[in-house]
C-alpha cells in the first residue's frame, strides 16, 4: 500500500455522495484506489423534491479521473435501500470494506414551532438511515472479519446550537450508536467512528444572514472546503487505521479535534439516609453548581478562526 493509494483494492460505499461534503469523499476515495459506491437520491436539502442524477454526476466524475465507481439511488431511511446499496457493492466488487454514513436532510425549526413529521424526517435519515446501513454492512464485515463504519455526527449534537432539535438529537445519537456498534463489533475487527464535519456545503448553506457577525461567520466557513473531512476520514477507512475504533473527531479547515465523551465530572455523597430535598438544595446543588456545563452553542466553544 503507498501513500497514494492507501485506499486500493477497498470497496467504500459513501451516503448522501451527490454533492458537498459526501461528493468530495466519494471523489477522494477514488484517488485514494477505492472503488465506491456512490448513493445520493438527488433530493432537495429538506429532502422533499423530486430525484436528480446527482449519483450519476458524479460518478462521471470519478470515472474521468480514471477510477471506479457505480451510482445508487436507494434511501437510507428504508433499511431495504440500505440492504439493495449494500448488496450492489459486494455484487459490482465483490466485498465492501468501509461505509461513511453522510446522508441527511435538514428542516431547521425553533422547537416550540416544530411538527413532528419535520423532526421524525430528519432522524429517520441521520440516525435511522445511518443504523440502516451499518447494520446492512455488518453482516458483510464480519463474514470479512473486517470493516470500518465512519460517521458524520455534529457539533450541534455533541455541543447544542438553536433550532435543530430535530438535527442535534439525531447527530448525538448517532455518536452513542457509533460507540455502540464499536463495542458490538469489536470481535470481528470491525471499528466504527465519527466524524463532526465543519466545511461549506449544501447543509450550511442554509445558515440564516440577519446580521454582520452572521455573515462573518458564514464568510469564515466558506473557506473550509468539503475535501479538508477526507484525509481523516480515508485513514479511519484504510488497514492503517484499523486500531482507531469507539472515537469522535472534529475537522476545522487544517485542524483535527478528539472530542471527549461524556463521563462524569464532579460528585457529592450524603451519608446516612442519603439526599432529601432540602439538602440536595443546601448542599449537592452549591457544590456542583461550579462544574456545570454553560448554556453554549457550537460556535461559542468553537469561538476561534478556523487556521
Amino acid at each position: 500500500m503507498s501513500d497514494q493509494n492507501p485506499l486500493n483494492g477497498k470497496v467504500m460505499l459513501v451516503t448522501g455522495a451527490g454533492g458537498g461534503i459526501g461528493r468530495a469523499l466519494a471523489l477522494e476515495a477514488a484517488k485514494a484506489g477505492a472503488s465506491v459506491v456512490v448513493n445520493d437520491l438527488g433530493a432537495s436539502l429538506d429532502g422533499l423534491s423530486d430525484a436528480s442524477t446527482a449519483a450519476e454526476d458524479v460518478v462521471s466524475e470519478i470515472e474521468k479521473l480514471g477510477g471506479k465507481a457505480v451510482a445508487n439511488g436507494d434511501n437510507v431511511a428504508e433499511p431495504d435501500g440500505a440492504a439493495a446499496m449494500v448488496r450492489q457493492a459486494t455484487d459490482t466488487y465483490g466485498r465492501l470494506d468501509a461505509v461513511i454514513n453522510n446522508a441527511g436532510i435538514l428542516r431547521d425549526c425553533f422547537f416550540h414551532k416544530m411538527t413532528y413529521e419535520n423532526f421524525d424526517a430528519v432522524v429517520k435519515v441521520h440516525l435511522y438511515g445511518s443504523f440502516n446501513t451499518s447494520r446492512a454492512a455488518a453482516d458483510v464485515f464480519r463474514d470479512q472479519n473486517s470493516g470500518s463504519l465512519i460517521h458524520m455526527t455534529s457539533t450541534s449534537g455533541l455541543i447544542g446550537n438553536l433550532a435543530q432539535a430535530n438535527y442535534s438529537a439525531a447527530k448525538l445519537g448517532v455518536a452513542a450508536l457509533s460507540k455502540s456498534i464499536a463495542l458490538d463489533l469489536a470481535r470481528w475487527n470491525v471499528r466504527s467512528n465519527c466524524i463532526a464535519p465543519f466545511a461549506w456545503s449544501r447543509m450550511t448553506s442554509s445558515i440564516k444572514v440577519d446580521s454582520p457577525e452572521q455573515e462573518e461567520r458564514v464568510n469564515r466557513m466558506k473557506e473550509m472546503v468539503p475535501e479538508k473531512i477526507a484525509p481523516l476520514a480515508l485513514h479511519l477507512a484504510s488497514d492503517e487505521g484499523a486500531d482507531i475504533s469507539g472515537q469522535i473527531f472534529a475537522v476545522r479547515n487544517n485542524e483535527i479535534f478528539l472530542m471527549s465523551q461524556s463521563r462524569p465530572v464532579r460528585s457529592v455523597h450524603h451519608g446516612g439516609d442519603g439526599w432529601d430535598i432540602a439538602s440536595v438544595r443546601n448542599q449537592a446543588i452549591p457544590a456542583l453548581k461550579r462544574s456545570f456545563v454553560p448554556l453554549e452553542v457550537s460556535g461559542d466553544v468553537f469561538c476561534w478562526d478556523p487556521v
